[in-house]
This record gives structure tokens, C-alpha cells and sequence, in this order.
């Protein structure tokens, strides 16, 4: 709060989320003893902030083989945090300790610049570094623009001054793909660092040095970029300032919100590229043909580079969401994100938007700690649902917005239900029982000639259907007053009409 009163910008680094790349570690021990010493001088319209190793556990699992393709050091940390899980998939479920703690600093600095250091594997090149800028169209709004056009070529502009021509993080589109055949502009969602910072209008970068380069040499790039950041920064403030201000204010006030995105392949941009020449040979190894890559073949070349994004998913947003206080844990990370919301101070009835979960398709194998689902169709309809006293209603019209729309829709790529938070309501919880049912079944039927039509369409046309008593009485179940609200989305979405008083219901 003081730095900000003073009119002063953060910038904040994190370094060791992968403790096996710690290039971003000693950098800042270097940038830090720089500054201390008066080297490099500290700008004083900006504040650092700097997290030295984020992954303490992996940290400490330091030995000599866990990056099997890295030039050094020559020990390194693990990946995975003590529990084993990757901490840059971590960032909005927060399953981690690490993650809490981040949450806490992170919303406390409200960081303007942020910076997370790695090393990158895939593609051989000549290029010692290389720049992920959080994606432009998904930061959108005056920032998204500013990002793209002004501060990224910026920074590639001083890095080549000091002898470390960038490209653009080398994403290709299969593991195997040789960079001349194109790159992508990698859409960051917000489990990730980058992403996760940009839900908040943080303009957002990752670092990645190249495995195969000397480590000393990818300390020196590291160092390098995170001196032009804090140059750029100083000399940039007001803007980056104003930036930020204006698209705040554009989401906080939105009535619609993209949720997923994908590549635009119709629009592409040629950039140049140093690279060496590749080539296909037969593996000793495997017998199949294997790609590598020549050191004594490099060229300059310009090559494909797609990083324009369209929407693939947008969202119309409501004027609170509102959720039952059974969901704690949900609750619980809202709270350390700051999100602003009001307890409901009486049981009440409200008509409101609800979802059904249709359909929706789940990894057969675990990932991070969950099973995690994509594919998610939905039924909206309005209904009358009764709420009660310490439910809570969350006004999207507040800085989270961004954070608040795309965990609590169900269709976004990293909501709460696509983690599994919300598993509990896919499960039925009352049947019936066949000899008992089956004569309250010929009642209903009599009671419901449109669905005795369809019962008979059914048997009809589905032969297995027809075979089956237990599937016929369950059909008929699924249609009677006796069957539970079963995937009935716990999340609903209340528009406040002319005539409503929300402030009543929080007092």
C-alpha cells in the first residue's frame, strides 16, 4: 500500500516453480547484488519483489540426474513439489501450500510486471533465450494491445542490443515438429503463473533459456532480460499504469467474458528465426527414423509465427453469481484471492439461472492430483431455489472479475468443476426398488400418456432398451417427481432486475 501511494510500480520474479531450471535463481542472486551495490542502479519509481525458490521440496531433492537433457548445473532440484505435484499447474486449485502462499503475495503487491524464470526443453536453435508474453488477445482491452505492440518488441529490441537475440517461445505444433514448419503463441491459461497473473491485468512473461546452452551463458541471458524489464518498466510506468487502469475498468464492467480460446490459422506473421538445419535418420537405438539437428548447419531464417486467438467459448455474465456455503473449499481460495462477497442474512427464494451438466468428458488418467473434465455441454434454465442464511453472493462488477467468471463457469478450461471440485453432484444418491416400483411405474404411465409414448418409441427403436426391465423402470424413475436434481450445477446466476434490492438481502 505504501509503494503504491508513492506512485510506485511492482515488479515481481519467480524463480525455482521448476527447481531442475535454476537459471532465474542465481540471475536474481546476481540482479540482487547489482542493485545492492549500486552497479545497477535501483529505479525509484519501482519496488522488487523477488521469490528466490519458489519450490522449496523440489528444491531440495538436489542431485546430478533429473534434467537428462540439460547443460548444467551440475546438480539440479526436481520438478515436482513434495507431494509430486507441478506447481505451474497449480495456480488457481491451489492444492499446494506453495500455491496459498503465492496467492497471499501476489494479491497483496498486485504486481504490474510479472516474471517467471525457466528453461526450456523441445527444439535445438541458436537463440539462448526465449520470450512467452502471457497472450495478448486473452489479456485484451488496452493492456492485451500494449503487451503485443509496445513492451514485448521492446524487450526483444534491448536483448538483441546486448548480444541475446530473442524468438518468441518455440511452440510447436507436435513435440517432434522442427520449429521452420511454424510456432504458436501458447495460450496460458490461468493454472498457470502467467496466466493466473494476467486474470488479475498483470502483464505477464515467462523466460525460457535453452536447455542445451552452457549454464552459465543462460545465467547471463537470464540477468540480462531482467535488467531490461526493470529499465523498461521505470521509463514506461505512467503507461503501464494507465494500461492497466483502463482494462480493469473494461472487464469489471463487462456483460459478456470469452472463457476459451483457440489459434486463428488464417492469420499468421513471419518473424526471424535462428535455427540449424534438421534432419531424419534412422534410430540405432528404436530402427524407426528420428529427427535431429545439425550444430554445423545454423541459418537465419524467417518462419511462421501464429499468435492471433479468437474466442471459441464466450460467456454472458450475470450480476452476482451465488453459492451455497457447503462449498468451502471453494469459498476458501475465493477468500484468498480477495474476492469481494455479501452472506446472505436470511433464508430467502430467489428466481435465478441455473446450469445442468449434460455431458462432459473425463481423462482417463489422472493429472495434478485430479481427474479432470473438458467437453462441458450445459442446459440453462431459470428456477426458483431456495437459498439460505450464510450463502454467499459474489458481485462480478470488482477487480476479480476475470477470476470470479472463469472458475465459476463451468465450461471454462480451469473452473472449479473442470478440476473435480464439484464431483459430488455427477452422483446419484436414491433408487428405487424394482418389485415395489414397478406397480408405482404402471400408475405413473397411466398418469402420463406423453411419456408412456416415449417409453414405447424407446423400446422400439433401441432393442437392448427393450430386453432390459431394469432399464425401462429406471427411464420411467428418471421422469417421476421421485427422481432427484440429479447434475444440477451448484453455482447459479442471479440478473438483478429493475425491481429487485439485492442490498436487502445482506442486511
Amino acid at each position: 500500500e505504501t509503494a503504491r501511494i508513492r506512485g510506485k510500480l511492482i515488479l515481481m520474479i519467480l524463480n525455482g516453480v521448476h527447481p531442475g531450471e535454476p537459471d532465474g535463481i542465481d540471475a536474481s542472486v546476481r540482479l540482487s547484488q547489482k542493485l545492492l551495490s549500486g552497479k545497477l542502479p535501483l529505479p525509484d519509481n519501482v519496488v522488487i519483489g523477488i521469490i528466490p525458490v519458489y519450490n522449496i521440496d523440489g528444491s531440495l531433492t538436489n542431485r546430478c540426474c533429473t534434467r537428462v537433457n540439460q547443460n548444467g548445473p551440475v546438480k539440479q532440484g526436481f520438478r515436482g513439489n513434495a507431494r509430486n505435484l507441478d506447481l505451474n499447474r497449480d495456480f488457481i486449485k491451489c492444492d499446494s501450500k506453495n500455491a496459498k502462499s503465492f496467492t497471499h503475495i501476489f494479491r497483496d503487491w498486485d504486481p504490474d510486471v510479472f516474471i517467471d524464470t525457466h528453461v526450456s526443453n523441445g527444439a535445438d536453435y541458436q537463440h539462448v533465450i526465449t520470450l512467452l508474453s502471457t497472450q495478448h488477445n486473452k489479456l485484451g482491452g488496452t493492456l492485451g494491445n500494449y503487451i503485443q505492440q509496445q513492451m514485448t518488441p521492446a524487450i526483444f529490441k534491448s536483448m538483441q542490443h546486448r548480444g541475446f537475440p530473442m524468438s518468441p517461445y518455440v511452440n510447436t505444433q507436435k513435440y517432434d515438429t522442427p520449429p521452420e514448419k511454424g510456432i504458436y503463441g501458447f495460450l496460458d491459461s490461468p493454472r498457470y503463473a502467467s496466466g493466473y497473473a494476467a486474470l488479475y491485468n498483470t502483464l505477464a512473461f515467462v523466460t525460457e533459456t535453452h536447455m542445451l546452452k552452457p549454464f552459465p551463458q543462460r545465467v547471463n541471458a537470464t540477468l540480462a532480460i531482467l535488467e531490461e524489464f526493470l529499465i523498461f518498466t521505470s521509463q514506461n510506468a505512467k503507461a503501464i499504469r494507465l494500461a492497466r487502469n483502463e482494462t480493469r475498468n473494461t472487464f469489471k464492467y463487462s456483460k459478456s467474458h470469452v472463457l476459451d480460446w483457440k489459434v486463428d490459422k488464417n492469420h499468421v506473421e513471419m518473424i526471424p528465426f535462428l535455427g540449424y538445419q534438421h534432419y531424419y535418420q534412422t534410430s540405432p537405438v528404436t530402427g524407426n527414423q528420428q529427427l535431429y539437428y545439425d550444430r554445423n548447419k545454423p541459418f537465419e531464417k524467417e518462419i511462421k509465427y501464429y499468435d492471433q486467438y479468437i474466442a471459441s467459448k464466450t460467456v454472458t455474465v450475470p450480476d452476482y453469481y451465488v453459492l451455497p456455503q457447503a462449498w468451502s473449499e471453494i469459498i476458501h481460495r475465493m477468500t484468498w484471492n480477495k474476492v469481494d462477497f455479501q452472506r446472505l442474512t436470511r433464508d430467502t427464494i430467489l428466481n435465478l439461472s441455473t446450469y445442468s451438466i449434460t455431458s462432459f468428458h473425463t481423462g482417463t488418467e489422472p493429472y495434478e492430483g485430479h481427474y479432470v473434465h473438458s467437453q462441458t455441454k450445459l442446459k440453462e434454465e431459470s428456477r426458483r431455489v431456495q437459498l439460505h442464511a450464510g450463502d454467499i453472493f459474489i458481485p462480478t462488477q470488482q477487480d476479480a472479475f476475470r477470476y470470479i467468471v472463469e472458475t465459476l463457469e463451468p465450461q471454462g478450461p480451469d473452473s472449479w468443476f473442470s478440476w473435480g471440485f464439484l464431483d459430488s453432484i455427477l452422483q446419484q444418491k436414491e433408487w428405487f426398488s424394482a418389485y415395489v416400483f414397478d406397480e408405482m411405474a404402471a400408475k405413473i404411465l397411466a398418469d402420463n400418456p406423453e411419456l408412456k409414448s416415449r417409453l414405447d418409441l424407446k423400446k422400439e427403436t433401441e432393442p437392448e432398451f427393450a430386453k432390459s426391465s431394469f432399464e425401462q423402470l429406471y427411464f420411467i424413475y428418471q421422469n417421476s417427481i421421485w427422481f432427484e436434481d440429479l447434475n444440477r450445477y451448484p453455482v447459479y446466476r442471479w440478473f438483478v432486475s429493475n425491481t429487485d434490492q439485492p442490498k436487502s438481502f445482506f442486511e
